[in-house]
């Protein structure tokens, strides 16, 4: 098996010790972004004002073309992006002229969750959520609600406060596209984490992620891949939407690019997309797949439930993890724990040992990477 951590070499040298379970929180970057980041500086250096026509010319068409080949996208210019996949789903919804009526989950990111609170405030979206759990019948409850005729259907491919997946991703959201309704997937903890494969449904929905978690390229980049020949005139716009007619502004009506940059914004920080494409090309250079992460973090979760079972832990026991199907499911493993002062207590006791972890409420999350060794002592985590 190949040595991935290798490629983490001086985050793992900062971090000497610490068993590092946060990974779908906050990844390691890879060495190679280091030197995009100096990249960025010298560009700026060297083309000052001008960098923008190498951005907009090279890097961001060579990083489009990168991400389509991990997500089976084939149309590279139909990506758009940002620092956050909040202002990515905000500029969507800003597109529509009416009260929108949308369908999700009670298990969305949490500025979308606060978002959608204050737009309902505002009686600007009607909304309904259907709660994921119980998972066991969750897809077939939410199919069903998705047949009343919704505007927008908002949901993730992996759930963040749980790690469960949609089984037969792909099949599903099919299925879902017969409602008619535009459907939006927040694919943050599916992107470099879970095969994803776009290629029959790429063309019908926008797919949201970003570099921060598991692509290990850090915040400050985020994608949305957009339906074919969509049409959608965003209130929420900014001037790299417009690139083509900076030197004719007089122009009265406001213009939209038939690709992905109709869902651009405004002036960011691009040092997040050269760090991002510089993990692309390495894995790209390497031939280290999603599917090699994938089987790589199965592994190391497997032998983490090994160890679990092993030992005879007050909380963490196979009666609190959530799981149904390791094969299919996200790069973390969550327990549901009686309450935050519990879980918040276990994480310092944890902490005490050298393992680092997080959590949202009551749940306690541990998380698993590419760089994450197979030789871990996994049993120290379950001994009091």
């Amino acid at each position: 098996m190949s040595n991935y951590r290798k490629y983490f070499s001086n985050f793992l040298k900062k971090n000497e010790g610490i068993g590092h379970f946060a990974c779908h929180s906050h990844h390691y970057w890879p060495d190679c972004t280091k030197d995009a980041q100096l990249d960025y500086w010298e560009d700026s250096c060297d083309l000052v004002d001008n960098k923008w026509e190498k951005i907009f010319s090279k890097k961001v068409p060579n990083v489009q073309k990168l991400l389509s080949e991990v997500l089976d996208f084939d149309r590279p210019s139909d990506i758009a992006f940002a620092p956050n996949t909040h202002e990515l789903v905000y500029r969507i919804l800003s597109s529509y002229q009416k009260k929108i009526s949308l369908l999700t989950t009670d298990s969305e990111f949490y500025s979308f969750s606060r978002q959608l609170k204050r737009l309902v405030e505002l009686d600007m979206i009607e909304v309904k959520i259907v709660p994921t759990f119980p998972f066991h019948n969750f897809e077939e409850r939410f199919l069903d609600e998705s047949k009343n005729n919704y505007d927008i259907i908002f949901l993730s491919q992996v759930f963040f406060n749980s790690g469960l997946c949609l089984e037969n991703f792909e099949q599903y959201i099919l299925t879902l596209l017969t409602t008619n309704s535009q459907i939006i997937v927040d694919g943050y903890h599916g992107f470099m984490a879970v095969p994803t494969n776009l290629s029959k449904i790429g063309d019908k929905i926008f797919y949201l992620a970003g570099s921060y978690k598991y692509a290990g390229a850090g915040e400050g980049c985020c994608f949305t891949t957009i339906p074919k020949d969509c049409s959608f005139t965003p209130r929420n716009t900014g001037w790299f939407a417009d690139l083509e007619n900076l030197d004719n502004l007089e122009l009265e009506k406001v213009s939209y690019p038939d690709n992905g940059l109709r869902f651009a914004g405004s002036t960011m920080d691009f040092s997040a997309l050269y760090r991002l494409e510089s993990v692309l090309e390495l894995y790209k250079k390497e031939s280290v797949t999603v599917s090699n992460i994938h089987d790589h973090v199965i592994e190391c979760q497997n032998r983490f439930i090994e160890s679990m079972k092993k030992e005879d832990h007050s909380l963490l026991n196979s009666k609190n993890l959530i799981l149904r199907n390791i094969n299919c499911h996200g790069h973390f493993l969550t327990f549901d724990l009686p309450d935050s002062e519990t879980v918040i207590a276990l994480k310092k006791k944890l902490e005490s040992k050298g393992v680092e972890t997080d959590s949202r409420k009551n749940r306690l999350r541990f998380g698993f990477s590419i760089y994450t060794d197979l030789n871990y002592e996994f049993s120290k985590i379950f001994k009091d």
